[in-house]
């Protein structure tokens, strides 16, 4: 679809001080491929998809994203490192040279929205710099039909320009990129970096501030698929652990992989039209679904590919954060509209490099709020500069880099949702057995499939002493047997052969969480704070 401009554009577009005669509006995917190979910015892999390096951003910058503090935030905003106040006036000043930067450039505007969910609708404008961050909008955010598109208003604005560069001493920022949330002037100015997440993840974050405080709904950094008699399962979980892999499901029906909003009604849906997954060591036999959707219209970030086009997926040279955009209606099994009712499942997924929890147990509430809050998984060696062992990584409600409130806003809200609908909550290791990395291995991807199709199915039994063990470190309750997997898998300490150096590595772990939570427990209750881990160090 390539369309005209319309009179009520033009006029929106001049009111954000941009010339409109150097624009290019609502391109088709197709259109956009084009241009992006013709100028040299990108090639196509084998599988058609268009091939693009993002330059010196491979990921999102986290101390390089700011929220402008103003009468709408000040207040309400849990502000430091995460949340990092920004100036007004300063504001301002960087978005007229943005855009002056712009005026310059021929420039790519789509119209979209977030939120499937027609009652929490946001309409999006998004101008770009380059023709493939176009596309990457198209494939992320939700396509109004031509006849919505004529009479569209643009609730919030995306201006992206990954060619800017900031001077930090003029400017206000920390270095010459930038991710800045106004929700004074409902922009998202992005520049100095090429990475598209930022665009996604912008728009995310300005959800997670609207919705609980406008809209008293949860916003959440999970994906979501729903089975055949209607019930609802969220998964949670930060990069790397699986998300997006094990709610796509042959047998259900993926409503989302990476932000939904829970509303007070008990729906759940999808803020985006598309999916972002990693693909390090993507397979066709792993991961069928989202390996037949890198297509035409896919957009591959940082691969390896060789002189025929095909994808090295192993190759981590670029980056370990190799990724794929596609529109949604790439994966065969989805749920349309993004809509699931019925909560009846939760999933805190972890990649443990520790090695040490259970590869699946059962949640009480208050385990569920403290595990919720602490948001862990780990950094493995080789992932980061100076990483030489596995390191804990906590990100509050799974999410806290996107959460501009307070992480025990989302947690009650959590909380809440979790008692009136009675769901059953589990904690997942998508990590590692039989020791630490560098020791044990990897949970193999058809074991972990196994169990939470067990805890979906109800085969994991009544939560009794019969059915499960009560580990003895983290006071979790793990499954004594599970369909399809092998008893010994279940218990982590009888993966290692060596009780002594089990124990003292799970004592380790749970020091890194009771030191991390410290500075949540002014906010949580005497039952969340015992929600956490039993044992203390030697």
């Amino acid at each position: 679809m390539s369309l005209l401009p319309s009179a009520n554009l033009l006029t929106s577009i001049k009111k954000l001080n941009l010339k409109i005669d150097n624009i290019h509006y609502q391109l088709s995917p197709e259109k956009l491929q084009d241009i992006t190979v013709d100028n040299g910015m990108g090639k196509e892999a084998s599988s058609g998809a268009l091939a693009v390096n993002t330059g010196e951003f491979t990921g999102r910058s986290p101390k390089d994203r700011f929220i402008v503090k103003d009468e709408i935030t000040k207040d309400k905003v849990w502000w430091g490192d995460i949340n990092i106040p920004f100036d007004s006036e300063k504001f301002d000043a960087l978005y007229d040279k943005v855009i002056a930067y712009l005026n310059n450039k021929e420039l790519y505007i789509r119209d979209a929205y977030a939120c499937a969910d027609a009652d929490y609708r946001l309409n999006i404008r998004v101008i770009n710099e380059y023709p493939w961050s176009n596309m990457f909008a198209y494939n992320m955010f939700l396509r109004p039909t031509e006849e919505e598109l004529e009479d569209f208003d643009p609730e919030w604005t995306v201006v992206n320009a990954p060619g800017f560069m900031a001077d930090p001493k003029e400017d206000g920022t920390r270095q010459h990129n930038f991710a800045i949330l106004n929700f004074g002037r409902k922009i998202a100015l992005i520049g100095g970096t090429g990475y598209t997440g930022e665009i996604k993840k912008g728009i995310f974050s300005a959800l997670n501030f609207i919705l609980p405080v406008y809209k008293n709904t949860l916003p959440m950094h999970c994906s979501a698929n729903v089975g055949g008699s209607g019930d609802t399962a969220i998964f949670f979980g930060l990069s790397g652990t699986g998300k997006t892999t094990l709610s796509t499901d042959p047998d259900r029906k993926l409503i989302g992989d990476d932000e939904h909003g829970w509303t007070p009604d008990n729906t759940v849906f999808n803020f985006e039209g598309g999916c972002y997954a990693k693909v390090i060591d993507l397979s066709k036999e792993k991961e069928p679904e989202i390996y037949g959707a890198i297509k035409k219209g896919a957009i591959l970030e940082n691969v390896v590919m060789d002189n025929n086009g095909d994808v090295d997926f192993t190759n981590t040279s670029i980056t370990q954060n190799t990724r794929v955009s596609y529109p949604i209606h790439h994966i065969d099994n989805i749920q349309l509209p993004s809509i699931g009712k019925n909560v009846k499942n939760i999933f805190f997924l972890t990649a443990d490099a520790f090695g040490v929890l259970p590869p699946i147990s059962k949640l009480t509430p208050a385990q569920a709020a403290y595990h919720f809050i602490s948001g862990y998984t780990a950094k493995v060696a080789g992932t980061e500069a100076g990483v030489v062992e596995p390191q804990p990584s906590f990100s509050a409600c799974f999410g806290a880099p996107f959460m501009p409130l307070h992480p025990a806003k989302y947690a009650e809200m959590l909380s809440k949702k979790m008692k009136e609908s009675g769901v059953d909550v589990w904690l997942v290791n998508t990590g590692w057995t039989g020791g630490p990395y560098g020791v044990g291995t990897r949970m193999e991807l058809k074991y972990t499939r196994a169990m939470i199709s067990a805890a979906l199915n109800g085969e994991l039994g009544l939560y009794n002493y019969g059915k499960y063990h009560i580990h003895s470190v983290f006071g979790v309750a793990q499954p004594r047997e599970c369909p399809g997997v092998p008893t010994k898998v279940l218990s982590p300490r009888a993966t290692w052969n060596n009780d002594e150096a089990y124990y003292k590595t799970a004592i380790k772990l749970t020091n890194a969480f009771r030191e991390n939570f410290k500075k949540f427990e002014e906010h949580a209750g005497e039952e969340i704070r015992r929600g956490g881990p039993q044992r203390y160090a030697f």
